[in-house]
């Protein structure tokens, strides 16, 4: 599936369907987190995330509710609350959200550009980014590689 631009929407949904959310902008970055709040979250070795814009994304039907807080307070957590899926994060006093990838239909979006928390990955799990850090990228790092990402992407 092609990204969307600002003229071609995507769409995406819980599992059950009730919480239904769009993005007019294809994501600057998709990450894969392995610290141990995450692997909980989305009951898994790691969690997959597509980094959009806030002003990109919107919920167009149902209402999410809050499923939990992380990072100390900085990470809000939204979910379906009829099937209770986990759907997007929103980070306090930034202009992205995170959403979980594999509820939009496309493929790309799932694989990982960067990975967070390595240091906390199960031990068979391999490195499945180009970039991985055993934390989180410095925040001076991120426009190089949203930079790279960009490169990366058609």
């Amino acid at each position: 599936m092609p990204h969307p631009t600002a003229h071609e929407p995507a769409t995406g949904s819980c599992r059950c369907g009730a919480l239904q959310m769009q993005i007019t902008a294809p994501p600057f970055m998709t990450a894969a987190c392995h610290c141990d709040g995450c692997r909980k979250m989305s009951s898994s070795a790691f969690s997959l995330t597509m980094m959009v814009m806030r002003d990109a994304f919107k919920v167009i039907a149902g209402a999410p509710v809050e499923a939990g807080r992380g990072d100390s307070g900085m990470l809000t957590h939204y979910a379906c609350p009829q099937c209770h899926s986990w759907c997007y994060t929103d980070v306090a006093g930034m202009d992205f959200v995170n959403l979980r990838p594999a509820l939009f239909d496309a493929p790309a979006w799932t694989e990982p550009f960067i990975e967070t928390q390595r240091a906390e990955a199960l031990p068979w799990v391999p490195e499945l980014a180009p970039h991985a850090f055993d934390r989180f990228p410095d925040p001076a790092a991120f426009p190089e590689l949203i930079a790279a990402f960009a490169r990366a992407r058609p």
